[in-house]
């Protein structure tokens, strides 16, 4: 990429931080910041359904409430993902080798079945086809423990992608593509930052604290926005707390006016929207 070009990295975070993210890209776009103008967009599970939704030009607005699900969401296992955190943390065992057995408890918890996930992700999405713009969409391989990147260009329905990135062991069953399975790509590196080296300038979003996860890094972000005071108390002590959604969505929008100023200020002259943020 050009230095005169820009990446947005959008980190994971459950359903809350997806509707923080969302929020937060729909106040952007009010505040005259167009997150679509990105010239590379990553995003990893809660940053992969925001990242979709946004390069595909999803009315972000429509989303701060979501409609009740047809029947009740089977229980989260929380505890695999403590056991997930326990191994990820553990120095003697390699990258690949974490992500196996992660992987391994996946496969073996309860957790919503993988077409319902999918279904939901289309929803929120709302089209299958993906963007004309560079986005990126991670997830890992939970048989061979490796990090993949999915985009346009894969041949894999942009759905399936975004529903492999997000399936977080003991919430959602690891999504089946090309005959294999794939889960949470935090799991791969947390918000993957990595893969924005290169751009002339980045922006991270992260809905919460990096995971303990192998090989995480920032990539040296010019700009990292995380969710302030007031939103952590509206994202409570769950983020897989559905009811969050709403509030989680506000806190988005409320944080974007500051974000906008922000991003304004680190991205070169010219870069979309932003250069007319700033005449403003």
């Amino acid at each position: 990429m050009r230095v005169d070009e820009w990446a947005l990295v959008l980190g994971p975070g459950g359903p809350v931080g997806t509707a923080w993210l969302l929020g937060l890209a729909a106040g952007l776009r009010e505040a005259g910041v167009e997150p679509a103008d990105a010239d590379l967009v990553v995003g990893t599970s809660a940053g992969a359904i925001a990242g979709a939704a946004i390069m595909t030009g999803r009315d972000l607005a429509a989303l701060a409430e979501l409609p009740p699900p047809d029947e009740p969401r089977p229980p989260a296992d929380l505890s695999v993902m403590v056991r997930a955190f326990e191994l990820g943390a553990d120095p003697e065992l390699a990258p690949d080798e974490v992500r196996r057995r992660i992987g391994r408890l996946a496969l073996d918890a309860g957790a919503l079945p993988e077409e319902r996930h999918r279904a939901g992700m289309a929803f929120l999405i709302g089209t299958d086809e993906w963007p004309a713009g560079r986005l990126l969409v991670t997830g890992v391989d939970v048989a061979a423990g490796e990090p993949v990147t999915w985009d346009g260009a894969s041949g894999v329905p942009l759905s399936a992608a975004v529903a492999a990135s997000s399936a977080a062991p003991g919430f959602a069953e690891p999504v089946t593509i090309g005959g294999r399975r794939y889960m949470d790509g935090a799991f791969g590196g947390g918000s993957n930052a990595g893969l924005a080296e290169g751009a002339g300038t980045v922006v991270l979003v992260e809905p919460i604290a990096p995971a303990p996860v192998p090989d995480a890094d920032g990539a040296g972000a010019a700009v990292r926005i995380v969710p302030d005071g007031r939103t952590l108390e509206a994202f409570g002590g769950n983020v897989g707390d559905m009811s969050r959604w709403t509030p989680a969505f506000r806190e988005g929008r409320r944080q974007a006016p500051e974000a906008a100023e922000r991003i304004a200020a680190a991205l070169p002259a010219g870069s979309g929207r932003v250069s007319r943020y700033r005449d403003r």
